[in-house]
């Protein structure tokens, strides 16, 4: 059995067990019905959703755009704040102990902050989610660059390469699959900021759960859960893993048979 068939009979097997849990909640009135919502109505919802009111295509696409758009900025910020670090022994001890200051910071508390700097209009999410995913991105580059074998280097400098020759030809290259597990938490912790901070905003997947469990659409709620994981999943399987792959097998670093 491939990798995939088990995941499709795990995540089967507990969507049959909700809906039993469900349908025997529905004669017991254990939990009050309209706080346990199920599989089916959530299903439901999706469709009505995407193909009648149109609801949940809108705030896909309005999500969709912002992490884009705030995961591109993150990487390239990221990464350019990653390499001045990694080369410049003034920077890394001054903006890199800044950096790692704010590190820890978790992005949503800056969206107080953002929504008074952006009038609370879209521009204040982005601010959260470029942050959500800038610093991860920052410290990964800075380590790839900083674990560049020395043998390389000194190769490079006996071939005559300049310092930003060194950067471009060796270094870059070199801490690419770094600068690929930055980019995967920039993505990972970029989605969260982005979910958290629409709950408080307005627009995109957030702010329709909200307004969901506003009105006790456990359905609904359910249904948005749905698609946020998708994404996530989809990403990481897709795209994030294959492009891994891809790279450790570039760079020798791969050491599974499959």
């Amino acid at each position: 059995m491939t990798s995939t068939a088990r995941r499709l009979l795990f995540f089967t097997a507990l969507i049959v067990i909700w809906e039993i849990i469900f349908r025997v909640n529905l004669q017991t009135n254990f939990w009050a019905t309209t706080l346990f919502p199920s599989p089916i109505g959530a299903v439901e919802q999706l469709y009505r959703g995407f193909f009648e009111t149109g609801i949940l295509r809108v705030a896909l696409l309005e999500s969709m755009q912002r992490i884009s758009l705030g995961f591109v900025l993150a990487v390239i910020i990221g990464g350019v704040l990653g390499v001045l670090l990694a080369t410049s022994k003034l920077a890394d001890e001054t903006l890199g102990s800044l950096v790692i200051a704010l590190q820890p910071v978790p992005s949503i508390v800056w969206l107080p902050i953002a929504l008074m700097m952006f009038q609370g209009g879209g521009g204040a999410i982005l601010f959260v989610v470029v942050l959500g995913g800038t610093w991860a991105m920052t410290l990964n580059m800075r380590m790839g660059i900083k674990n560049v074998q020395p043998i390389l280097i000194r190769a490079a400098r006996t071939m005559g390469y300049k310092k930003t020759e060194l950067v471009w030809k060796v270094m870059l290259p070199a801490s690419i699959p770094s600068a690929l597990t930055g980019a995967r938490l920039a993505w990972a912790f970029g989605w969260r900021a982005l979910m958290a901070a629409e709950l408080i905003g307005r627009g995109g997947l957030g702010r329709t759960l909200m307004d969901a469990r506003d009105f006790y659409n456990m359905d609904l709620v359910v249904a948005i859960m749905f698609i946020i994981s998708a994404i996530g999943l989809t990403v990481e399987y897709f795209i994030f893993s294959k492009v891994e792959k891809r790279v450790l097998s570039r760079w020798g670093l791969n050491t599974s048979n499959s």
